[in-house]
């Protein structure tokens, strides 16, 4: 495996393998990598013949006041993970690599974006479907691997690529979790060991609401009622926003009839997790 900071060289390698007749999975990431990342990368070795990830901290997606300098990066202990699970190359560009004159083209999803993270987080998606865009055009991926732990970047990923009409297979994994249900995040490393025993609440709550659904419960306020108290039994907790969205408009409902995302935002001290529960009914 090779460690790849100029877009020439990785386009290079694309070029190789596409002679060679091969197929390209591509999995983005921000590095700090941990087993969610690992698994988006075994999935992609499992239907593609050659996996490429990115590790670059975007900072078009960061806004004022969030940890752009403080996200944690360690490049050699995640190349040491990535070439364990079968990554054929890391493409590890520098900021100045990827906006050598700043950035004045921006990629953007309308409507989609106006909610859930994108209504904390201002510019955010922007930001995301800019870097991305910018990714796919170099590496010219055929499948691309998420998470669904980012469920609306997942849903405005895949919208940008119908709209735009890109060649490339959006593929989303399931979560991957810690033993106690915390959703794997590289932000959980920020946690004390407090707020890290209180973190599984978010798990909790989502489960909850997973009863009542199975139990036939439909009314979207009510489901939220109950995740917002049982979250608010843990004092730690701060609440940016919990909500049940139609899965395709990401309009929020209040009976539902339909597929809907059950997705949360909780601040423990510094740190602000996102945890979410797709129900298909």
């Amino acid at each position: 495996m090779e460690i790849v900071r100029e877009i020439a060289n990785i386009r290079k390698i694309v070029a190789n393998a596409r002679k060679q007749g091969k197929t390209i999975g591509f999995v983005p990431t921000m590095g700090f990598l941990h087993e969610g990342h690992i698994t988006l990368m075994r999935e992609a070795k499992s239907v593609c013949d050659i996996v490429i990830a990115s590790i670059f901290v975007n900072p078009l997606q960061f806004g004022a006041g969030e940890d752009y300098e403080e996200y944690p990066r360690d490049l050699d202990h995640d190349a040491a993970l990535a070439e364990q699970a079968g990554v054929h190359s890391i493409f590890a560009p520098s900021v100045l690599e990827m906006y050598p004159h700043g950035c004045s083209s921006f990629v953007e999803v309308i409507g989609i974006t106006d909610c859930l993270c994108g209504a904390s987080r201002p510019g955010h998606f922007r930001g995301v479907t800019t870097v991305v865009m910018k990714l796919f055009n170099i590496v010219q991926p055929d499948q691309a691997f998420f998470g669904q732990k980012d469920a609306q970047q997942a849903i405005v990923i895949k919208r940008m690529v119908e709209d735009l009409n890109l060649n490339i297979s959006v593929v989303v994994v399931p979560i991957v979790r810690e033993h106690d249900g915390l959703a794997m995040s590289s932000r959980n490393v920020f946690l004390s060991t407090t707020e890290r025993k209180a973190a599984p609440i978010l798990f909790q709550a989502l489960q909850e609401a997973q009863k009542l659904l199975q139990a036939g419960e439909r009314n979207a306020e009510y489901l939220r009622a109950v995740i917002c108290k049982h979250i608010g039994t843990e004092t730690l907790a701060d609440i940016d926003y919990v909500a049940i969205n139609d899965l395709t408009s990401l309009k929020e409902t209040r009976i539902i009839t339909g597929p809907v995302l059950i997705a949360l935002a909780v601040r423990f001290g510094i740190t602000r997790l996102i945890d979410n529960l797709i129900w298909e009914g």
